[in-house]
């Protein structure tokens, strides 16, 4: 039996992206909701609240779990009835510090010869999902990592002894990951 994982990347409307500073933050957080919300629905796993607990880890919703993520020109968000995360980021250039604290020799050569940016923002995404699926938070971020590069949408990320299947999607200049286990993952835009 298949059993599917509905993340759902919602563009920010412009009214979000005029706001400023910590109005803008809770305004892209509750709107990161509404995608968690939208793969509720999906999915068919409903959630009628989404909240975090004082360390800010999701607390599950009747069993359900729940993940988001935000930027200032997307958000994305996911349930399921697994521990759940998910992560979307702006591909750019970074510093060559913040690549070496990110991505380590061994990892780099598992990506072959690809795009550097790219290199680090698919293992960043990766490893921030993990972290929040694990609810570690970033500050587990140095524990996890890259074992496997499974194909342009699939690697494999280890963490605190446990390995992880993520998937990776890519969309106008931005890359998202969202850890799957045994789900078939359907993206969907809204």
């Amino acid at each position: 039996m298949i059993i599917f994982l509905y993340p759902v990347i919602t563009r920010v409307p412009e009214t979000i992206k005029a706001l400023k500073g910590s109005k803008k933050v809770s305004a892209l957080s509750q709107f990161a909701r509404k995608s968690a919300r939208a793969s509720s629905l999906k999915s068919k796993l409903f959630v009628d609240v989404f909240e975090k607990d004082d360390s800010g880890v999701p607390i599950p919703s009747d069993g359900i779990f729940w993940s988001v993520s935000h930027k200032l020109d997307f958000v994305a968000g996911v349930v399921s009835t697994k521990k759940i995360g998910i992560d979307i980021e702006q591909v750019k250039d970074v510093s060559d510090a913040l690549f070496e604290r990110i991505v380590d020799p061994k990892e780099r050569r598992l990506f072959g010869s690809q795009d550097r940016s790219f290199v680090f923002f698919r293992s960043f995404t990766a490893k921030e999902a993990v972290v929040k699926n694990t609810t570690d938070g970033i500050k587990g971020l140095s524990k996890a990592k890259i074992e496997e590069i499974v194909d342009e949408k699939n690697l494999i990320v280890q963490c605190l002894g446990q390995k992880y299947l993520v998937e990776n999607f890519y969309l106008d200049g931005y890359l998202a990951s969202v850890t799957k286990d045994h789900f078939d993952v359907q993206w969907a835009i809204e």
